[in-house]
């Protein structure tokens, strides 16, 4: 939802009262994460690269909301596992720097009186201080780099114009499930925060943190549904020297636990009313879930907005080649060869191979890097009449002939070697090879 007050957006813009200068906005994309809850797909690559939607990155969604916006000055703050972040970054996006637009990434470093390594989310912004100081915009645009959403942050600016806020935290309304697991924010009737509690448990302080149903209507126009808490997205907008100066004189490690509060006590905290498709990839379900949706006819998460593209690394590969199979909502990339008897809600990435018989339903193939292994010498592919459901494949995975994937004792979690179960999703880790008439 955009934020609109008495005249609307548009009308201002064309009045001149307003004139948004999207070229002093700076994007910070929080790009360090482990991703422990993601696991085995983190098991060799940082969150933000996990592949997503068969040809992109996560990473790739908030540096488009930012370039669809002219937001052009992008700084990514890595960590963990950060090499193949880097290289992605750089085939992907290094054509976009010059004097006034660039990606720079901003890898943790060893600084005299520092440990080095981040220790939370305004600990990395911190330790990166030089850095910021140096970049001539009036506000810092704070963004995770494994989030799913499509923003407009003119919107975002424009209220921070009208609100002379210091702090701008974009939040949408949540139910109860919901709000345990956020950040929640109490608002008064100038949308100011005027309390904020991080993942309340206690039943009695998450009743006290509801908010008042005339104030979630501006939240909430296009959802249904018994949401009454107002939860904070992550996403930040702050006027430069106030996050600089706020960095110095509060050193907690997180902007949700620690520097958030603090932004309520000074006053100049305010919220971003926001009602549309936002999605936390926490959990390997969550993952699942969020990918399986691109399948379906009208998904929430839509990637064929042409005035919105996502951007990708361009991989230069033919388009999908099928022989044959029944294929019923599925999205197959760049390079696929499709022999398979079936193919439903599911998606199959670059340089996917499928032999004849075999059965793919609700499942997320991630493909290949390559056609033929460089050192190996062997073709990735999945192999015959092979059945396979509700599963993760990742990347330069090989699977023999007549091998079963479907989970058939309808386990929750487990660990072996070969693959993984988690939330009763089948996940078999990159560069895997399940022989010949394996069953699980």
């Amino acid at each position: 939802m955009a934020y609109m007050s008495d005249i609307g957006l548009e009308s201002r813009l064309q009045s001149g009262r307003y004139r948004l200068k999207m070229d002093r906005v700076a994007a910070v994309i929080l790009g360090g994460g482990q991703g422990s809850r993601l696991f085995p797909l983190t098991s060799m690559r940082p969150k933000p690269a996990v592949q997503f939607g068969g040809r992109y990155r996560l990473i790739d969604v908030p540096i488009s909301n930012a370039l669809n916006c002219n937001i052009n000055k992008i700084f990514v703050l890595t960590q963990f596992l950060s090499t193949r972040l880097h290289q992605y970054l750089f085939q992907a996006y290094s054509n976009l720097n010059s004097n006034n637009s660039f990606i720079d990434i901003l890898g943790v470093e060893q600084k005299r009186g520092s440990e080095g390594w981040y220790q939370g989310t305004a600990d990395a912004v911190r330790q990166n201080i030089p850095y910021l100081e140096e970049c001539p915009v009036d506000y810092f645009l704070i963004l995770s780099g494994d989030q799913l959403y499509n923003m407009d942050y003119h919107d975002l600016l424009m209220m921070a114009y009208e609100t002379n806020a210091d702090t701008l935290v974009a939040s949408l309304a949540v139910d109860r499930n919901q709000a345990s697991r956020m950040g929640l924010l109490k608002v008064n009737s100038r949308n100011q925060i005027v309390n904020f509690c991080e993942k309340p448990k206690d039943p009695i302080l998450l009743d006290a943190m509801k908010s008042p149903k005339e104030m979630l209507e501006r939240f909430q126009r296009s959802q249904g549904g018994a949401k009454e808490w107002l939860g904070s997205m992550g996403i930040y907008l702050f006027k430069k020297e106030f996050l600089l100066d706020l960095l110095k004189e509060d050193e907690r490690e997180d902007f949700g636990k620690h520097l958030l509060p603090t932004c309520v006590e000074k006053g100049s905290a305010y919220v971003y009313p926001f009602d549309g498709y936002w999605e936390d990839i926490g959990t390997i379900e969550s993952f699942f879930e969020a990918n399986l949706a691109l399948t379906r006819e009208n998904p929430q998460f839509r990637c064929h907005i042409e005035e919105n593209p996502i951007y990708s690394c361009p991989l230069r590969l033919p388009g999908p080649k099928i022989a044959r199979a029944e294929i019923e909502n599925s999205i197959l990339c760049g390079g696929s060869i499709v022999e398979a008897q079936s193919l439903s809600s599911s998606i199959l990435g670059p340089r996917s191979i499928v032999k004849r018989g075999t059965k793919i339903e609700r499942s997320y193939i991630m493909g290949g890097d390559y056609y033929t292994h460089p050192v190996r010498k062997n073709t990735q592919q999945i192999g015959e009449d092979c059945l396979i459901k509700n599963c993760i494949i990742d990347q330069n995975v090989r699977i023999g002939d007549g091998v079963v994937l479907t989970n058939q004792q309808n386990l929750q979690n487990f660990d072996s070697d070969r693959l993984f179960v988690r939330d009763g999703i089948i996940v078999i880790p990159k560069d895997v090879h399940l022989p010949e008439g394996f069953s699980f």
